[in-house]
């Protein structure tokens, strides 16, 4: 969940046609894998399976940043604060109840957040995906308006956390509370959050290298998980 593409350092690879990436282990981590191609759901799918992502539209960058932002299922951090918030039941939470919703929340500009690389290509290229079940949201309802939410993409057994928003306090880390407990109770085996912000550390997110990224992806998108939808919270 990252937040601005760093700049590019020296030319990388140019996509054309053809879905291909190359190998992420002979990349230099501070510039982008590739340039070019396009968001269609079969290059994104090809693209997080390979442990790299899209970071920017014009031009269309791609990346796999070292080191890597992940949180451990086993090993997410519940503070006391956010305990008694969880206790008290504030939001009501669903899961992929108004997805493009959420990824257009958080499209929006904020507090410390003036911009995001999440333009109209992204929302329509990411809906898309959510249509083919290949990403989902999770989000937290307050007297029914929506004041909070996290999106990702889903392959295999690895959760690809994109993005998240809050209107009210602490209902994004509700959100990602639920996702979590969510996850581990469905078997997924890794949790990416691409690089680790204030944020996602007070939520216990660590930086590992991204060779040991790339074993734990492969093991991960090997395992056939299910991320069910939940209208009703």
């Amino acid at each position: 969940m990252a937040e601005s593409p760093p700049n590019m350092i020296e030319p990388p690879v140019q996509l054309e046609a053809a879905i291909w990436f190359p190998e992420v282990a002979q990349t230099n981590s501070e510039r982008p894998v590739a340039v070019g191609g396009d968001l269609s759901v079969e290059r994104l799918l090809a693209a997080y399976r390979q442990g790299i992502f899209p970071w920017s539209i014009n031009p269309l960058t791609w990346w796999s940043p070292d080191p890597r932002g992940i949180i451990e299922l086993n090993q997410f951090h519940v503070s006391q604060s956010l305990a008694k918030v969880i206790r008290r039941q504030p939001f009501k939470v669903t899961r992929d109840r108004a997805f493009q919703k959420v990824m257009s929340a958080c499209a929006r500009s904020g507090p410390g957040r003036e911009s995001t690389w999440i333009s109209e290509a992204f929302i329509t290229a990411y809906t898309q995906l959510h249509q083919q079940g290949h990403a989902h949201s999770v989000e937290c309802w307050r007297e029914g308006n929506l004041v909070g939410g996290i999106y990702g993409v889903v392959v295999g057994g690895l959760f690809a956390g994109e993005s998240m928003f809050h209107l009210a306090d602490n209902a994004s880390k509700v959100a990602i509370y639920h996702l979590v407990e969510h996850l581990r109770a469905r078997g997924f085996l890794l949790f990416d959050v691409q690089m680790v912000t204030d944020a996602t550390r007070q939520l216990g997110a660590k930086a590992i290298p991204r060779e040991d990224y790339l074993q734990r992806l492969k093991a991960a998108v090997a395992k056939d998980c299910l991320f069910l939808k939940n209208h009703r919270g």
